[in-house]
């Protein structure tokens, strides 16, 4: 059901001003790019299943999309070789190693086990079938841009900053090669999975892009479907167990929706049926999560009563 508009403007509205001068984390120091960002701006957005925003906040402020990135080239890649090849070749386990883990992929013979971290993300990539590198990378453009409702951009300065610095994913993209999951170059793989992490997004952006995934794979903005439904179900289930990298499962236990985070400082969340959650703040927990974009994110949905396994809210016990 719908939660009220007057409630949900009362959630955004509230878990913004409750949250706007928390402190705590620290900006990525990985990408220079990122650590450039403002750590002080901090937007709350929700847009729900039949197009309705509701914002608080910087939310028209351009940050880097980076691994929320992951959840759009995997609906690619399922749509286009079938979800049984995909989960055959990519996996649906989460690591329980950081989202870069090179141990998570030699513990599993040097295949991936979930395309929400690096390795799997690579390999999803290589798998997305195209005849060269920039129509693969075309591909993924379109598609978040279908996501968003608008055309989203690549940024020269976040792609440079991490062109320059993925040396790790480089090493990873060898392994999946070794380990035959690289199902095109290595390293044209790693090349276009680092400029889909480089593209800019805004709160409402994201926010539009999980709304339309709360509604079966229809642009609540635009009108246009922009994947099957059927794959509903699966994206849901790979962002429940591995979206917010070494913290699903609390994130799961404790606010209960399917979520994706970013080390560009933006949080996911997705009620299916009904509305998403997005938020952004630059500085990030230990993990790789914004701080802030998670305490406002789990507010509104505590606020809503929202969770897909309908338990009691963890927040308040």
């Amino acid at each position: 059901m719908m939660p009220d508009k007057g409630a949900i403007t009362q959630a955004v509205q509230t878990a913004y001003s409750d949250h706007a001068k928390d402190t705590g984390g620290a900006n990525a120091s990985y990408i220079p790019y990122l650590a450039s960002v403002d750590p002080s701006l901090f937007g709350v957005c929700v847009v729900t299943a039949d197009g309705e925003l509701f914002e608080a906040g910087d939310t028209g402020f351009e940050f880097a999309l980076e691994s929320i990135s992951k959840v759009f080239s995997m609906t690619l890649a399922m749509q286009d070789v079938g979800l049984r090849e995909f989960h055959d070749k990519v996996g649906a386990d989460p690591t329980g190693e950081p989202f870069n883990s090179v141990m998570a992929v030699a513990m599993h013979d040097n295949k991936p086990v979930s395309p929400l971290v690096n390795a799997g993300a690579m390999s999803t990539v290589s798998l997305i079938p195209a005849e060269s590198p920039d129509e693969r990378w075309q591909k993924i453009l379109d598609m978040q841009s279908a996501f968003a409702g608008r055309e989203i951009h690549l940024s020269d300065a976040v792609n440079d900053s991490e062109q320059s610095t993925n040396f790790h994913n480089r090493a990873i993209a060898w392994l999946l090669y070794s380990g035959g999951t690289m199902y095109s170059d290595p390293m044209e793989a790693c090349e276009v999975y680092t400029r889909q992490c480089s593209t800019l997004v805004t709160a409402r952006d994201l926010a539009t892009m999980g709304a339309t995934v709360a509604a079966r794979g229809r642009n609540p903005v635009t009108g246009k479907q922009v994947f099957d439904a059927s794959l509903v179900p699966p994206i849901l289930a790979e962002m429940t167990m591995e979206g917010m990298y070494t913290s699903s499962g609390d994130w799961a236990y404790k606010v209960g929706l399917p979520g994706k985070s970013g080390v560009g400082g933006g949080i996911l969340a997705v009620m299916p049926g009904t509305l998403a959650i997005a938020a952004f703040s630059p500085p990030l927990d230990p993990v790789g999560n914004s701080v802030r974009g998670q305490k406002a994110v789990a507010q509104v949905a505590a606020a809503l009563n929202l969770n897909i396994y309908n338990s009691t809210d963890y927040a308040e016990q």
